[in-house]
């Protein structure tokens, strides 16, 4: 029978707490009056305890589990959100701010232009901050741009989304074509993440002369928007994270000047009314089909728009990002 979810996050959590309580033996050898190390192995002895009785994540007051995204990014925890006390509130609280504030320096400018591309982006967590991560970065050969969903919410999801950028931007650095870099990527995420979390992503890079290349692990199918109609990239490629030794081809496109290509993360399309029905990538698309030429900044605002009117005041469900890649008239 294969291992459940939780039973390999146990195990990943177990291996960490043991290479970490041996890391942490070895410096407190050296500097054996820290207090602060002799508590920090006291607590790591304790996890393990837990992990050996069967009580791990479970809150020591209310005996109900741990939230797990809080467990998972710090896998000391005893207590449930309603049980820390006022001076872990205060604690936890300024380090939330604090990562919505990481995030937020994370993102790119809000508008872009560079080698006949102009590309704009709307981000919008759901709570403080979000698992979707979205990217514009300038290049000699054009623009690189992603949008990715981490599979997961709240904090976990948003300290996972800092990982990629960080992966994303040092490979940038070495200038290989996009399906090798996502490729790469891949097998980098996959080897420094827990086995339970993946992400989506549609990486892209657009060319002065118009070509443009998308590689889609398995996310929400961008869409072409031009004259003659519109089309989707479907994905060709699993989600990052999955496999160390997937492979993600490219496609290739050309745009005319005042096409544009759309990328957005489910939490648009996903999203439901007061009546149970979803948004749905169809009534996006239709959208769509009007708005060829426009400026970036007028179809991602339009498609927001129709958003807002068919959720008539509900309230949304998950993170919503959307990106406009437009090529110059």
């Amino acid at each position: 029978m294969m291992p459940s979810v939780e039973n390999v996050e146990t195990a990943y959590l177990r291996t960490e707490l043991v290479e970490r309580r041996e890391r942490l033996a070895e410096v407190r050898s050296a500097h054996p009056d820290a207090a602060d190390l002799t508590r920090l192995l006291r607590e790591v002895d304790a996890a393990l305890e837990r992990l050996d009785l069967g009580t791990y994540g479970i809150c020591e007051s209310c005996h109900e589990p741990i939230e797990r995204d809080r467990l998972l990014a710090d896998p000391l925890l005893r207590y449930c959100l309603p049980h820390l006390t006022p001076a872990q509130q205060e604690a936890l609280q300024q380090d939330l701010d604090l990562a919505v504030r990481i995030q937020a320096s994370l993102l790119p400018g809000a508008n872009l232009r560079t080698g006949g591309w102009e590309a704009c982006y709307h981000y919008e967590p759901l709570g403080p901050v979000s698992g979707d991560y979205c990217d514009l970065v300038a290049m000699d050969s054009g623009l690189f741009f992603i949008t990715s969903d981490v599979s997961g919410k709240g904090v976990a999801s948003s300290l996972l989304m800092s990982h990629l950028h960080a992966i994303f931007h040092s490979l940038l650095k070495v200038g290989m074509p996009i399906g090798q870099l996502v490729t790469t990527a891949n097998r980098v995420f996959c080897e420094s993440t827990l086995p339970s979390f993946y992400a989506t992503a549609v990486c892209g890079q657009a060319h002065p002369d118009g070509e443009i290349e998308i590689v889609n692990a398995g996310h929400c199918p961008p869409v072409l928007v031009r004259p003659r109609g519109i089309s989707t990239v479907e994905a060709s490629a699993i989600p990052l994270g999955m496999f160390c030794s997937g492979e993600f081809p490219a496609c290739r496109f050309h745009l005319d000047r005042g096409d544009c290509v759309v990328l957005y993360t489910d939490g648009l399309t996903e999203a439901r009314n007061a009546r149970d029905e979803e948004y749905g990538p169809e009534r996006l698309a239709a959208v769509l089909r009007g708005l060829c030429g426009g400026s970036p900044q007028d179809i991602a605002r339009a498609c927001l728009t129709d958003l807002d009117t068919f959720l008539s005041g509900a309230a949304k469900s998950d993170d919503v990002t959307l990106m406009v890649i437009h090529r110059e008239n």
